[in-house]
């Protein structure tokens, strides 16, 4: 949380000179009431004419139109994007998009809800958690990506049913939890016939896996995939749920503000889309080891995701979600997932 704070204050300049400016502010009226002679105190006052239009400039370019900054993290959600920005897609179609590559959650949360992001990729449940805590966002489309149930090798878990009395690793209150719940919940095993350890990054509870400090936990790719490569058991994938559980989130005055911008966006994501369905993983090597974090020797493993055209989150999907949130009191009884979805930005 603390360095979610700092990143929060460090990287959000606009408060930085705010901050510079209201100590100048107070030096010049000190200054006034001393009496401090004029030529020291005009200095003073360009400076902060220069500091005010500095700032007005910074907060023109972000908000220009055709310019985007979105933030992802490893994961096959973010490949159309990073196929997209590597072939000059997103460019021939007029738009300028700045991603920002995070390796935490709470770290690109903070960075989104601070406003230094206009997008992001982000699971239902953290989107619906945001909206109804008070951050104006929209998800405009679904992902692809997926989570798989791992299994240690040692631990004798080979099925869905062989989970009882077993120790599971979540991420609390997550889309993590969300999906280890939704598979428990279908092969009819109770939350209390399992034991959830809370271990909430990602690399670590892939390590107690290896190590079998857990028996069993959720994992995303490129994470299942390096699970996999050390002889454990892949239990279940939710793509067999036939389920979708991130999508593509903006704030609301950037949805006012810039429609045709992410329509553009869009477009050159249809178009990575079309390349990544028609060339094998192979084909994607660089990307794949650079962007997605896949180790080289196991790029010719991954299985890609089969990716769709952007479109709307499905309806089904959203109800799950809002089903668990509520049994959880995540949000409010009345709180309507639907209003999570802008639906007039897609091609």
């Amino acid at each position: 949380m603390l360095r979610a704070l700092c990143y929060h204050r460090i990287n959000n300049f606009n408060y930085l000179r705010f901050l510079f400016l209201e100590v100048c502010k107070l030096h010049f009226k000190k200054m006034y009431r001393m009496k401090i002679k004029q030529h020291y105190i005009i200095p003073l006052f360009l400076l902060l004419i220069l500091l005010t239009a500095c700032t007005t400039k910074s907060n023109n370019t972000k908000n220009s139109k055709n310019q985007l900054t979105i933030g992802v993290m490893s994961s096959m959600d973010y490949l159309p994007l990073a196929v997209a920005q590597e072939n000059g897609f997103f460019k021939k179609e007029g738009v300028n998009i700045t991603i920002h590559k995070f390796y935490s959650a709470n770290e690109r949360d903070a960075a989104f809800q601070s406003e230094n992001l206009d997008g992001t990729i982000l699971d239902y449940t953290g989107a619906a958690i945001q909206l109804a805590g008070g951050v104006k966002l929209k998800i405009t489309s679904q992902c692809d990506g997926t989570f798989v149930l791992i299994a240690g090798k040692d631990s004798g878990v080979k099925s869905v049913n062989d989970l009882e009395g077993k120790h599971l690793a979540v991420s609390r209150n997550t889309v993590i939890d969300f999906c280890t719940d939704l598979v428990l919940q279908k092969a009819g095993i109770g939350l209390d016939d399992i034991e959830k350890v809370e271990i909430n990054k990602i690399p670590l509870r892939l390590e107690m896996l290896r190590n079998g400090k857990i028996d069993a936990t959720m994992l995303p790719d490129p994470f299942a995939t390096l699970a996999l490569q050390d002889g454990n058991r892949s239990i279940i994938d939710i793509r067999e749920l036939d389920l979708h559980v991130t999508g593509i989130a903006f704030h609301e005055k950037v949805i006012e503000q810039n429609p045709k911008t992410i329509n553009s966006f869009y477009r050159a994501y249809n178009q990575a889309v079309v390349l990544l369905n028609s060339e094998p993983a192979n084909s994607f090597h660089s990307i794949l080891i650079s962007d997605i974090g896949i180790p080289a020797e196991l790029v010719s493993q991954i299985k890609l995701p089969n990716y769709s055209m952007a479109q709307l989150p499905k309806e089904r999907d959203l109800e799950k979600v809002e089903h668990w949130l509520k049994t959880k009191n995540l949000v409010s009884s009345d709180f309507d997932i639907s209003t999570l979805i802008s639906s007039d930005l897609i091609p």
